[in-house]
């Protein structure tokens, strides 16, 4: 591939685990059909039941499109990778790169906007119908939406300037920042300073929102008399709890690195967390788990 220009890519994916390739092609066939159908249930059941038009289910709503333009983007091709398509074109790997560093940076943001609403509501119940209002919503989320299209646009368009001539293999199974940066020949300071910067403000910035928040709030359920109260608060929050910071962590270690300790093992089963893992279980630990989505849900399917 030297002086030459790279047209298109070949991803490795998991091809150094040939006895695993089955398994793994079920597996991940299991996660994106469990997200697709987890996400589009979560969005129809909320969007029918008029009880559960609120700040919260909102933000829920813009999750599950998060969710399902993430796994979209990935899965697809994963799939297909493995049973031998492992090709895709420069313009493809590309526009793989715009939209997952979209869907990241959005729910990135979303985790927090979502820690909020429920600093508002559980810390501050008596301004919640001021401070989470229609318009305060609509805002959030165009804020959510508006700042991740501007950092994957910088990300898109700073990869788009880097020539590819040393190799077109990404050791990877799909195309992100840091795989690609590995192949190109030219200097990469600038992407990997962008990439750093991004992560502290998206990642790092937002967990530490996010933790904050939920210290306020089990603060709060700490002075809740009942124990039952208190057993149930804490269950929801700890649930919550252990996706985020499963999330946040493992974009925090992948993206705050130079692209050359990046590591083909232990980086592709970092990724699969919030590539596959994350989006099949925030269905289940966010709405699923609810008892006014249970009652929603069994209304919907009842009318069904």
């Amino acid at each position: 591939m030297n002086g030459t220009l790279v047209t298109e890519f070949l991803i490795l994916g998991f091809s150094e685990m040939p006895h695993l390739q089955v398994p793994l092609f079920l597996s991940f066939l299991c996660l994106y059909t469990a997200a697709i159908s987890g996400n589009l249930l979560i969005m129809v059941t909320i969007s029918a039941s008029p009880a559960l038009h609120t700040p919260m289910y909102f933000f829920l709503v813009n999750l599950a499109v998060v969710d399902i333009l993430c796994t979209s983007t990935i899965l697809p091709k994963l799939l297909d990778s493995m049973v031998g398509g492992r090709s895709i074109s420069y313009g493809g790997c590309m526009a793989q790169l715009f939209f997952f560093t979209w869907s990241l940076g959005a729910e990135l943001l979303l985790f927090s906007a979502m820690a909020y609403d429920r600093f508002v509501a559980i810390c501050c119940p008596l301004h919640y119908s001021a401070w989470m209002g229609p318009r305060v919503c609509a805002f959030l989320a165009g804020i959510v939406w508006a700042i991740s299209l501007t950092n994957t646009s910088v990300h898109t368009g700073l990869m788009l300037r880097l020539p590819f001539c040393s190799s077109n293999v990404i050791e990877h199974f799909f195309c992100e920042i840091p795989p690609l940066l590995k192949l190109s020949c030219a200097p990469t300071q600038l992407n990997e300073v962008m990439a750093f910067a991004a992560d502290v403000f998206l990642a790092v910035g937002n967990f530490s929102v996010t933790i904050l928040s939920y210290g306020f709030i089990v603060a709060s359920i700490l002075r809740i008399r009942s124990a039952e109260g208190k057993r149930r608060a804490f269950s929801t929050c700890s649930a919550h709890l252990i996706v985020v910071t499963m999330y946040y962590s493992t974009v925090i270690y992948t993206y705050i690195r130079p692209a050359s300790s990046y590591s083909l093992s232990k980086d592709k089963v970092v990724s699969v967390i919030y590539t596959s893992v994350a989006p099949t279980l925030n269905p289940l630990i966010y709405t699923l788990r609810n008892k006014d989505v249970k009652v929603a849900l069994r209304r919907l399917l009842s009318c069904c």
